[in-house]
């Protein structure tokens, strides 16, 4: 789960500040992040790929040659400038994402990490993890990781079939993905994530149960599973289109998912998140600081962030965006200390607006206590208590609303993408800038909620 993707979105309905009086209570003020430790999770994007895998359309670059001691250089200050600017005291934890961050060397990370415990505290046993790609994930290499500082692995697995992944253009085969995950367990043991790919064209609900089984027995104790989203611009999407490839109906996801969950729950699973199962407590802390909306710095090219600039006077959350093309990053990196090419304070609704987002994919869904950080006069009973979607959705068993706060039931987690037009139009109607009605009513029209492999 990486911020430089462009995710999580903005879901900004209004901009500027929220006028007052428009609902029950008062409107929330600002969002006191001045008055919270200055804590964040920091993100460090590795832009390159060895070649183009055929459904992604991620900010990756594929180059003849990588000026690594350059891309190292801007990294390094970068991530300098971004703690000074935003004066966090502590980094909660570090995430490697890219792109293909297991191409760059363990220097790389190293001098990351050494810049980052010379900026902000960076406590002892801190997450820090590595993407990684089968094909570039050797013993020797991914010895040298863990001697940089690495102490989780996520590796990109995709599928346990070679047909599959030749369709998906991946490098590796699957005697490959065994062979790294196997080692990468070795050198990482409970704390090795794998990724998996499913609605693939032409899998069938028979071939998906067998790649399950197949996890199963290679697993660690964390598992992500994306349904492959077909992207615009991508060579797979442009096969399905031209009907080379047949697009997997829309029944047949939902069915692959609610299988995967039943089999990985079976086996000891907990589902803590849309796309996310971890068993024996092996959560990714890292992604959680993203769905508990807390702050997090994004480092390189095209990578996003959401801080305060206290340095700089700051009260309110920024959401913020490096330049997405690495030579044109690296020249800002250069010329002022970071690339950032786009900067926005939230406002207090788009802040709940994007805690409402990602706090529902989760499990644990968004405690009180977490929503009066961003709505201290506000409270979610206040929002989502009276007559209105919410309870409607909670009578139908998709929502759950108590003292421990508002989530979603088993059934709701898998259509997460259906309930949240209703709850974004509740909210915006309490709060008194509603604009439009969500479109439709809730269904059980996509699995997983729309998550994408990576």
């Amino acid at each position: 789960m990486a911020a430089a993707r462009g995710w999580p979105r903005r879901l900004a309905a209004a901009a500027g500040a929220l006028p007052g009086g428009g609902g029950p209570g008062r409107a929330p003020g600002p969002a006191p992040d001045t008055a919270a430790p200055a804590t964040a999770a920091l993100y460090v994007h590795w832009p390159y790929c060895r070649k183009r895998c055929s459904y992604c359309n991620f900010n990756t670059y594929v180059v003849p040659a990588v000026d690594e001691a350059a891309v190292r250089a801007c990294l390094v200050r970068e991530a300098q400038t971004l703690l000074r600017l935003s004066q966090v005291h502590s980094v909660t934890s570090v995430f490697f994402g890219g792109g293909t961050p297991s191409l760059a060397s363990p220097g790389t990370v190293a001098a990351v990490l050494e810049a980052v415990a010379g900026a902000a505290h960076l406590p002892a046993g801190a997450e820090v993890t590595l993407e990684a790609n089968p094909s570039s994930t050797s013993a020797s290499v991914l010895d040298g990781f863990r001697a940089a500082g690495v102490n989780r692995l996520s590796i990109g697995v995709q599928s346990l079939d070679d047909a599959e992944l030749r369709m998906l253009g991946r490098e590796h085969t699957v005697a490959e993905a065994r062979k790294a995950v196997e080692a990468a367990r070795g050198l990482f043991p409970g704390r090795t994530s794998i990724d998996l790919l499913f609605g693939l064209p032409g899998q069938s609900r028979d071939a998906w149960a067998q790649r399950l089984e197949a996890t199963l027995r290679l697993c660690d104790d964390h598992i992500s599973l994306y349904q492959l989203t077909l992207e615009r611009g991508t060579a797979l999407a442009a096969q399905v289109r031209a009907g080379a490839l047949p697009a997997p109906p829309q029944d047949l996801l939902a069915d692959m998912y609610h299988t995967a969950r039943s089999v990985l729950g079976a086996a000891g699973f907990r589902h803590y998140e849309v796309s996310n199962f971890a068993r024996k407590g092996a959560l990714s802390t890292h992604n959680l600081s993203y769905w508990r909306a807390e702050q997090y710095i994004g480092v390189g090219p095209g990578a996003h962030g959401r801080f305060v600039l206290r340095a700089e006077g700051g009260c309110s959350r920024e959401a913020r965006v490096q330049t997405p093309e690495p030579v044109a990053w690296m020249r800002e990196v250069q010329s002022q200390g970071h690339g950032t090419r786009s900067r926005a304070v939230l406002s207090p609704l788009e802040q709940l607006e994007e805690l409402l987002t990602l706090g529902l994919r989760t499990d644990e869904g968004i405690t009180q206590e977490r929503w009066g950080h961003f709505s201290p006069q506000l409270s979610l009973q206040a929002v989502f208590g009276g007559p209105g979607e919410a309870r409607a959705l909670q009578q139908e068993g998709w929502l759950v609303l108590d003292g421990g706060g508002l989530r979603c039931t088993w059934a709701g987690l898998a259509v997460l993408d259906s309930l949240l037009p209703a709850l974004l139009w509740q909210l915006q109607r309490v709060l008194g800038t509603a604009r439009h009605p969500p479109r439709g009513a809730p269904a059980e029209e996509r699995a997983g909620g729309g998550a994408r492999g990576l």
